[in-house]
C-alpha cells in the first residue's frame, strides 16, 4: 500500500487551463526573442512594455509551485512535497546540462563548418570550446552558461529553495512575502547575486532578485490573491493599470523613434534608466502585474476559447514546458542560423518563425500521445525462483 504521503501527491488536481494557455504562449514568446532580427518578434510582450516573457515564464511557474503542493504542504506532507519539488529540480538540472552539451556542439559545428567565428562569439561558447577542461566544471556548477541558457538555472535554484518557503507561505502568508520583498530590497542595495564565470560576473537572472516574483505568484495561489480580489478587481486598481501599461509603452516607443524619445524630459529619463533585467527592475516588476490584473479581469477561469480548438497548440506546448523550452532553443538558434547564411528576407523570418512553431506543436502532440500509452508492469513473483521439492520421494 502506498504511504499516505504518496497518496497524497497522487490526488488529482484541477487543471486551469489558462495555465497551459500562457505557459505556451510564453513559450512562443521565448522562442521569437532568442532570435536576432525577427520581424515576428515584434508580436512578443518586450516590444510593447517593460516586462517581457521572463517576467510571463517565472510568474506561472511560482504560481503552479503554490497551487499543486501549497494545499500537500497545509495538509501535513512537506516530505512528500519537498521530494517532489527537488525531483522535479533534479529533472531540470539534467534538462540544463543535456541542452547545454547539445547546444554547444551545435554552435561549434556551425562555426566549423561555415567557417564563422561569430557563433562562438555571440553564443559565448568560445572560451569553453578553447579550454573544456575547466569550463566543464564551471558549468556543471552553473557557474557557466552560454547565451540563452540563463532560465533554467534560475527555476532551478527557486524550485529548489521552494518546500521551505512554501511552508511558510501556508502558516505565514503576507509575513512570508514581506520577507520575500526585503531580501530583494537587500539584494539590490548590497549586490547580492550567485557568481558566475569568469570570475567578477555573477548570474543574468539573479535569484535573489526574481525570487520575489516566483514567490509573490505562489503566494497568490494559495490564497493571498483570494484576500483582496474586491480591490484587485476594482475600478481604481484597473485604472492605475491601464495608465501604467499606457505608460510603459509610450516609454518603449521611445526606444524606436528618435522624435518621441525628444519629447521625454531628461528628469524622467535619468529616474527611469537603466531598467534592470538581472536584478528584476521594480519597473518591469509593476508592468507585469499591470498587464497581470487585466488578463484576470478578461480571462476567466471558464472564458471559452480556453477549449477552442484555436487555443490547442498553444495549451499543448503549455503542457509540456520543459521539453518545449529546450526544443525552442534549439530552434532559436536554428532560425538564426538560417537567416545568417542564406536569407534574412522578412519571408525568410517569417517562415522560420512559423517552422519553429509547428516543430513544438508537434513534439508537444507526440508527448501528449505518449502518456496516453500505459505503462507496463511486470510484476516479479517466486514463480520465477526454483522452490525446494516437496512430498514423496524428497531426499
Amino acid at each position: 500500500m502506498a504511504h499516505k504521503d504518496e497518496v497524497a501527491l497522487m490526488r488529482p488536481v484541477e487543471r486551469d487551463l489558462r495555465l497551459d494557455l500562457w505557459r505556451g504562449l510564453g513559450l512562443w514568446m521565448i522562442f521569437l526573442d532568442h532570435v536576432p532580427n525577427d520581424v515576428v518578434a515584434w508580436l512578443t510582450l518586450r516590444n510593447y512594455g517593460f516586462s517581457d516573457a521572463a517576467e510571463f515564464f517565472v510568474f506561472i511557474s511560482g504560481y503552479l509551485a503554490g497551487f499543486i503542493y501549497g494545499p500537500i504542504i497545509a495538509g501535513g506532507n512537506f516530505l512528500a512535497a519537498t521530494k517532489r519539488l527537488w525531483k522535479r529540480a533534479v529533472q531540470m538540472y539534467v534538462a540544463h546540462i543535456m541542452l547545454f552539451l547539445i547546444f554547444t556542439a551545435q554552435i561549434a559545428r556551425a562555426a566549423r563548418k561555415f567557417d564563422n567565428p561569430m557563433y562562438e562569439n555571440e553564443f559565448n561558447v568560445f572560451n569553453f570550446l578553447q579550454h573544456p577542461d575547466i569550463l566543464i566544471g564551471q558549468a556543471l556548477t552553473l557557474r557557466y552558461k552560454p547565451v540563452d541558457l540563463d532560465v533554467l538555472p534560475l527555476y532551478i535554484s527557486l524550485i529548489a529553495a521552494s518546500p521551505l518557503v512554501l511552508w511558510c507561505l501556508v502558516r505565514r502568508p503576507n509575513l512570508t512575502l514581506l520577507g520575500s520583498a526585503v531580501l530583494y530590497v537587500l539584494a539590490r542595495l548590497f549586490d547580492w547575486n550567485f557568481p558566475s564565470y569568469p570570475p567578477g560576473t555573477t548570474w543574468y537572472f539573479n535569484p535573489f532578485a526574481w525570487q520575489l516574483l516566483f514567490f509573490f505568484a505562489a503566494w497568490c495561489s494559495v490564497g493571498g490573491a483570494a484576500k483582496y480580489w474586491h480591490l484587485i478587481q476594482s475600478r481604481i486598481v484597473f485604472a492605475i493599470c491601464l495608465a501604467w501599461i499606457a505608460f510603459a509603452f509610450m516609454i518603449v516607443m521611445t526606444w524606436h523613434n528618435d522624435f518621441l524619445a525628444s519629447l521625454i524630459p531628461k528628469w524622467m529619463m535619468k529616474a527611469i534608466y537603466p531598467i534592470d533585467k538581472t536584478d528584476l527592475d521594480m519597473l518591469r516588476f509593476t508592468h507585469f502585474l499591470a498587464v497581470a490584473v487585466l488578463v484576470s479581469r478578461y480571462v476567466p477561469h471558464n472564458w471559452g476559447p480556453l477549449t477552442a480548438n484555436w487555443t490547442y497548440p498553444l495549451r499543448l506546448c503549455g503542457r509540456h514546458s520543459l521539453p518545449i523550452f529546450c526544443i525552442g532553443v534549439f530552434l532559436s538558434f536554428g532560425a538564426h542560423w538560417i537567416l545568417v547564411q542564406y536569407d534574412s528576407g522578412i519571408l525568410t523570418q517569417i517562415g522560420v518563425s512559423v517552422a519553429g512553431f509547428l516543430i513544438m506543436i508537434a513534439i508537444g502532440w507526440a508527448l501528449d500521445q505518449s502518456q496516453k500509452v500505459p505503462d507496463l508492469f511486470v510484476e516479479v513473483t517466486d514463480l520465477e525462483t526454483p522452490k525446494a521439492a516437496t512430498g514423496p520421494g524428497t531426499a
